[in-house]
């Protein structure tokens, strides 16, 4: 749950926040988390509304910005670079529009489906492949030198 906050939120802080708080709703409806159908689900949910609701409150799309073009990039043969990678890659998520952001990090991240997803967050199978597939290609525009998964792995049916 803290990996996906952190991807959804891109501060650790306010992921152990978020974390909290969600873990904190459960506890208070745990009849009906311990009736849901999977109560990890469940409380994924909490999660997510819960960071699309600040993202709301915030009124802006991303807490971080885009790296600078002009900044130099580590050599490929540095021992570090995939966490440069990986700090790029979250700082391009967080470029993304909350609900396509949550989009790419459930079905990434998480694994899930398409239908999956579009029961998470009450929206249409073919939404979420609409967002998935902008989100992906917006991602592409921004890292066009990272491997980001081809539109061909986004065709997979629900997980």
């Amino acid at each position: 749950m803290f990996r996906t906050a952190y991807v959804l939120t891109g501060d650790a802080h306010t992921a152990e926040d978020l974390v909290q708080e969600a873990l904190e709703r459960a506890c208070r409806h745990w009849r009906r988390v311990a009736r849901a159908e999977v109560p990890e689900a469940y409380v994924r949910r909490i999660l997510v509304n819960l960071a699309n609701d600040r993202w709301r409150r915030l009124n802006r799309p991303g807490e971080r910005t885009a790296p600078e073009p002009g900044v130099e990039h580590p050599d490929p043969r540095d021992a570090y670079r995939s966490v440069d990678l990986r700090a790029e890659l979250v700082a391009a998520l967080h470029t993304l529009p909350m609900g396509m952001r949550t989009v790419v990090v459930l079905y990434y991240l998480h694994d899930l489906g398409d239908r999956e997803i579009a029961q998470t967050l009450d929206i249409s199978p073919g939404a979420v492949r609409s967002q998935l597939a902008r989100g992906l290609a917006k991602l592409r525009a921004a890292l066009p030198r990272q491997d980001v998964p081809s539109a061909s792995s986004t065709s997979r049916e629900g997980a």
